[in-house]
């Protein structure tokens, strides 16, 4: 299983918070359900792998995505942050992988998509299980391989650490 932790976030516990101090941004909240999330955060944040945030929507798993990546060693490279439920159905594939020049009408450059945007840093994929199939086999492919072919072009390696997020039920 390429998703090798996950964090399930529930809304009867205290809703996540943005509380905006001198420089950072911090979830807080009293509840012991919000205390054992922080303390996964902790933990899987020095870790490199793969993450799965589950909850409804609303109870903060952005946040949550945000705090894995500050307390990470990636905190240095970008964020990059994706809904996947906008992007367009047809166009997914060159949005995460990018393109080559005249891949499709209008591609009159050469485009990163958000894995390349993300390179040694984090790229998270909220509501992920709103991709299709067909997306969803290549994302494997870079979680298991961390390469990518983007939209007609020559394949990529890229060093990022994907925190996918779902409200769907596992």
């Amino acid at each position: 299983n390429a998703l090798k932790r996950r964090l399930v976030l529930k809304s009867d516990l205290d809703r996540v918070k943005i509380h905006s101090g001198n420089t950072h941004e911090e979830m807080v909240g009293q509840s012991p359900q919000l205390k054992k999330v922080l303390d996964s955060v902790s933990r899987l944040a020095p870790r490199n792998n793969t993450v799965l945030i589950t909850g409804e929507s609303g109870v903060g798993k952005e946040l949550v995505a945000l705090g894995l990546h500050r307390l990470s060693s990636r905190n240095k490279g970008p964020l990059v942050c994706v809904n996947c439920a906008t992007l367009n159905n047809t166009l997914a594939d060159a949005e995460l992988f990018g393109h080559a020049q005249g891949a499709y009408t209008g591609a009159d450059q050469s485009g990163m998509g958000y894995f390349q945007q993300a390179d040694d840093g984090t790229l998270f994929l909220d509501e992920v299980g709103e991709l299709t199939p067909d997306v969803q086999a290549k994302l494997l492919r870079v979680l298991e391989t961390g390469k990518f072919r983007p939209v007609r072009g020559k394949e990529i390696s890229v060093d990022v650490r994907v925190v996918a997020a779902t409200n769907r039920d596992q």
